[in-house]
């Protein structure tokens, strides 16, 4: 059963996962406040949520201005009278070997996806509290439980993401309508490879099976009718449990699937992507990959196959040894 009066906030809702979601809870009827860094590319998914049923408003704010983001707070609560849920979705990623990534651009990532949170949070809590009820949705990722060599301020980020989130609950204890989800998905099919910034010299590219930004979407609306704590898509929540009891044995499976994939993958210069400036058009939902899939791209997929079978082997066999 529909539910036409959500009342929905969306930081990082100009493009993937954040502008899946705006459409899909707009499918709902639920009215929308959506925030993000670019203009164009919030009016084009603010479009298509009221094509979808929706009403949506958009405020352009940047997520890592705690000031701007409180700004932000007040404003959308004001539009819709009260916030049932508020979704965090901002974040980016720098893709490289550790020391040749400029320290900003890891300091960026680091702001972006794990500050940017908090200063969500710590806008939106007090208006849940004087509500008395409220959703926070918080975009974590798998990468908030597997070391991910190559993207060191990107594991950084989403471990101390994990964590933020898990003191928060431990907080809210006694709040038993105010909850904070987090969604953990793997590798989802959106702009975000086109706005990584990018110092490995290798075209970055999705392999083929990866989630459709809409299933993530839908695990976020059925959130606003049962909350809980962990939601994991795209593998099953034990498995991160292994890579975890694995590490650093699984951290070294995908170094050397990451050295293999920067060496045989086409070739591209350097760039900061995304990291400072939001792209100059609207990006979309998606990536745009998925029609283009070649056998380059299918190699890597092996390859990256190979070290996820290898990371779980060696989880289970972490595991066994543990539990005797």
């Amino acid at each position: 059963m529909k539910r036409t009066n959500l009342r929905v906030v969306i930081t990082g809702a100009s493009s993937g996962i954040g502008a899946a979601t705006a459409i899909a809870f707009a499918k709902e009827g639920a009215s929308l406040v959506l925030g993000a860094r670019g203009k164009e590319g919030l009016d084009d998914i603010a479009q298509r949520c009221r094509a979808a049923g929706g009403k949506a408003d958009v405020k352009v704010v940047d997520a890592t201005d705690a000031d701007a983001v409180g700004r932000f707070a007040r404003e959308a609560r004001s539009t819709l009278g009260d916030i049932d849920l508020w979704f965090s979705d901002v974040g980016v990623g720098v893709v490289g070997q550790f020391a040749e990534v400029p320290i900003e651009d890891h300091q960026r990532v680091i702001e972006t996806n794990l500050v940017s949170h908090m200063n969500d949070a710590h806008a939106l809590l007090p208006i849940f509290l004087e509500q008395g009820h409220g959703i926070w949705v918080n975009m974590i990722s798998v990468g908030g439980y597997v070391t991910t060599p190559y993207s060191a301020a990107y594991a950084a980020s989403k471990f101390g993401l994990r964590g933020f989130s898990a003191a928060l609950r431990a907080e809210l204890h006694d709040q038993p309508r105010i909850h904070l989800c987090d969604v953990y998905p793997t590798f989802v099919d959106t702009p975000g490879f086109a706005h990584a910034g990018n110092y490995t010299g290798a075209k970055l590219s999705y392999p083929p099976g990866v989630l459709a930004p809409e299933k993530v979407a839908d695990a976020v609306v059925k959130l606003a009718r049962q909350p809980r704590a962990t939601t994991v898509i795209g593998a099953p929540a034990f498995a991160l449990k292994l890579a975890e009891l694995a590490t650093p044995l699984t951290a070294v499976a995908m170094k050397r699937f990451m050295d293999t994939w920067s060496k045989r993958a086409d070739r591209t210069g350097d760039t900061q992507g995304s990291l400072y400036e939001p792209p100059a058009t609207a990006s979309g939902v998606h990536s745009g990959q998925r029609a283009t899939e070649g056998s380059g791209q299918k190699k890597n997929t092996a390859l990256l196959a190979g070290a996820v079978v290898a990371a779980a082997a060696i989880g289970v066999q972490v595991w066994r040894r543990r539990s005797r």
